[in-house]
């Protein structure tokens, strides 16, 4: 059986799973579709969490990012898990006392403000249309290589599940369907690692063999791939950075990006009571470590598997001629992700830093440049190809990096129109407006939205986890610094959220724009987004922490120079700080 056949049976047989949950629990009400009836178990929203968490950026582009750059891209692993632990303790339980559906309907509440309500609208959007570019990105990088389609056909295919699965369900069918795609994705995580780890450690666990000793040289592994890419010019894997402030900040950004992003709240909101949402923390924190705990070693033996594949007699010999590459490398040009050129028409593959400090070795070699380009997002689908693993192995890795751009997506689709229609059109346009009506204006939102999430993720203005990071400083600097006031202070009262989150939403906007494009469209960007272009070192994926500095600190300063919030206001604050005696999710 062809390779092709085998993906079509592993990611076909996924999407009719899919597909056939969510006909089966098909949202007939409101509350269904928002909140899944708020009656799910917490294992069962603690998988959910967990497909919802785990997107493309975790999949597809995380291993990748540190793969290419070590120690120093270590950072998204940490920003994203420490963020989980934040939003766990700060805000999970308070918001489920809350007991609404939405976070921008916590924030008008709370803030006593259909504007408040309204800026919180306008920030959740901003937000998850920029993560769900990054999903949409991810899949049309898997589906351009498994099912050998262009990457735009398979943005459209992506889409069309999306919207079946999605549209019909509400969070009722994305609920079930997520804990599919969990038990899907963590699968075709761990077992090509499993295998690889065998290969080049001897050890069946990853993320022991990542400590272990390389089988065919003697050493530890990750001091054969310092030795490995040094003698190619690039820096240690484990070197430390240089730019400590920035990767403070990056760390920060991503860390409250996370506890501010609305489609893992809502989640919160869909268990029966209280505890239960501690619950589905505790067990989502459990399933969301069993591939964080694995992506480091991923991402250390896909590098060292790279770079063996070029230099299979060592650096100090010559590469691999071209016409001699491995079969992966050829189906990945195929899809424009893996480009050669040879710069010295010696016929092999040189693949080097092509830096100053590195040039007169190249020169003494006869190099003449770098000539593989490796998009970074394809390193964990083609890491099985690398390793000559089994057809099936292959299949179920290209199943595992579609559930989780597809499920993620799902997630931030639902936290989109639940925000058009509940927060936006319910809330202020229209509160007439009857449950079958707010329905299908929830869908017809969730539609618009899909569609222009795929146009934007057919150009991403960075890799899937760069992309994903924008979308968390967004979070981190506009509904973050709202939801933690809105819980721990009485004293900030509407005029002064609302002037907090449009100036960290402003700033942090403005910001990214000048480096990545206004609105993200390709040459529009004011400059090049290179260190020595950064304000203080500061990157564009690190601004949300300062956005969020800005948001604190203009909503404090507002707050305190205006009217205190009304008495009823502050015994609310009051009461949502214990956690206790919270009922169902109310529409009101």
């Amino acid at each position: 059986m062809s390779q092709f056949a085998i993906n079509i049976i592993f990611v076909g047989g996924s999407f009719l799973l899919y597909i056939a949950i969510a006909i089966w629990a098909k949202a007939g009400s409101t509350s269904d579709f928002y909140v899944a009836g708020g009656g799910v178990h917490p294992i069962t929203n603690g998988a959910a969490i967990g497909a919802d968490w785990m997107s493309a950026a975790s999949f597809i582009s995380m291993a990748g990012l540190i793969a290419a750059g070590g120690y120093a891209n270590s950072t998204f692993l940490m920003g994203w898990t420490g963020g989980y632990v934040l939003l766990a303790m700060l805000l999970a339980p308070y918001l489920r006392k809350f007991g609404k559906f939405t976070v921008p309907e916590f924030i008008g509440d709370r803030f006593y403000s259909k504007n408040a309500r309204l800026v919180a609208v306008i920030c959740l959007i901003v937000a998850s249309v920029t993560y769900v570019i990054g999903q949409m990105a991810g899949a049309g990088v898997a589906f351009s290589r498994f099912l050998e389609v262009d990457s735009t056909v398979g943005l459209m295919i992506a889409a069309v599940v999306v919207f079946i699965y999605a549209v019909m369900g509400g969070m009722k069918g994305i609920t079930y369907t997520q804990v599919a795609q969990y038990c899907v994705l963590i699968v075709a995580y761990t077992i090509p690692a499993v295998f690889i780890s065998l290969q080049l450690t001897g050890n069946p666990i990853p993320g022991l063999g990542l400590f272990s000793t390389h089988v065919d040289s003697g050493m530890p592994i990750l001091s054969k791939l310092n030795q490995v890419i040094t003698d190619l010019g690039f820096n240690e894997y484990t070197a430390d950075i240089d730019n400590k402030l920035n990767m403070v900040l990056f760390t920060l950004s991503l860390m409250i990006g996370t506890a501010g992003l609305p489609h893992v709240i809502i989640r919160f909101f869909t268990v029966p009571k209280v505890a239960d949402a501690r619950w589905s923390a505790g067990w989502a924190l459990v399933f969301i470590a069993l591939l964080y705990l694995t992506a480091p070693a991923v991402a250390s033996m896909a590098r060292l598997n790279l770079m063996t594949t070029i230099y299979p007699d060592g650096t100090s010999a010559e590469p691999i001629q071209y016409d001699e590459r491995p079969n992966w490398i050829k189906e990945w040009e195929v899809t424009g992700l893996i480009q050669f050129t040879d710069k010295n028409e010696d016929g092999r593959i040189q693949l080097y830093n092509d830096s100053e400090a590195f040039a007169p070795t190249a020169e003494a070699r006869g190099w003449n440049g770098n000539e593989l380009v490796v998009n970074r997002d394809i390193l964990v689908l083609a890491n099985p190809e690398i390793a000559n693993l089994p057809g099936w192995v292959i299949g179920l890795i290209a199943a595992g990096g579609l559930a989780a751009a597809l499920s993620t997506a799902a997630g931030l689709l639902l936290a989109i129109s639940s925000a058009v229609s509940h927060d936006l059109i319910k809330g202020s346009i229209n509160p007439a407006i009857s449950e079958k009506g707010e329905l299908l204006a929830a869908r017809i939102s969730m539609a618009v939205a899909i569609v222009v999430a795929t146009y934007l993720g057919a150009n991403p203005p960075g890799f899937a986890a760069q992309v994903v990071a924008l979308a968390f400083g967004i979070a981190a600097a506009s509904l973050f610094p709202a939801l933690m006031m809105g819980i721990f202070s009485k004293r900030v009262n509407n005029t002064g959220a609302i002037a907090g989150m449009l100036s960290g939403l402003t700033f942090t906007l403005v910001y990214i724009f000048v480096y990545k494009g206004w609105l993200f469209i390709p040459g529009t960007a004011n400059l090049p987004d290179t260190p020595e272009n950064w304000v203080l070192g500061i990157s564009p994926l690190s601004i949300g922490a300062v956005g969020a500095i800005v948001n604190f600190a203009v909503a404090f300063i507002v707050s305190n120079a205006t009217e205190e919030p009304p008495v009823e206001i502050q015994e609310l604050v009051e009461s949502v700080r214990y956690p206790r005696g919270a009922g169902q999710a109310q529409d009101h």
